[in-house]
């Protein structure tokens, strides 16, 4: 089942997640392997094995199997950072803000595609996750690397649709 057919099993009173999960299958502004590797990240991150199992038939022959694991690998990685990050930031004792994570997070040092790129999936996934932290590092790596705010944007739009998505599906 594509992701199309997925949002398309959507109830009328969700009628605009299905648009704009369409909106965002055409959209040209990412690229295929930011687009297809976003909507992958983000299903991931979701935990929800029926939009993950969507995805994973959307993007199939059309992202590299580097870039498919680059997402799974950003998915993952985000789901332990952006917990961890989120106490140091919300934590009131500052001292955990100077203490060493003692995480490994070698992915996100080598994802296998380009810089960018990964840092895009894993600020989507972060702000699924809302870690303000997290987004704030990705952001600024990003634009360090030239992505404009139109892309970054774009990617926060994608965690927006595809969480909204997972979340109505799973009350069905």
């Amino acid at each position: 089942m594509s992701l199309k057919q997925f949002a398309d099993a959507l109830p009328d009173y969700a009628k605009d997640l299905r648009l704009n999960l369409g909106s965002l299958l055409n959209d040209q502004l990412l690229g295929d392997q930011r687009k297809y590797g976003l909507l992958l990240a983000c299903a991931h991150g979701t935990g929800y094995k029926p939009i993950v199992e969507a995805a994973e038939a959307e993007v199939a022959g059309k992202l590299s199997d580097e870039a498919a694991n680059a997402a799974r690998s950003a998915a993952a990685v985000m789901a332990m950072n952006n917990v961890y990050y989120r106490f140091v930031h919300l934590a009131s004792n500052p001292v955990y803000g100077t203490l060493r994570a003692g995480l490994r997070m070698n992915a996100i040092g080598n994802p296998g595609i380009d810089k960018a790129d990964f840092e895009l999936f894993s600020l989507a996934v972060s702000a699924m996750n809302g870690c303000g932290m997290c987004i704030d590092s990705h952001e600024k790596v990003l634009g360090e690397h030239g992505v404009k705010p139109e892309v970054i944007q774009a990617a926060a739009r994608v965690a927006a649709v595809v969480k909204a998505v997972a979340t109505v599906h799973a009350t069905l």
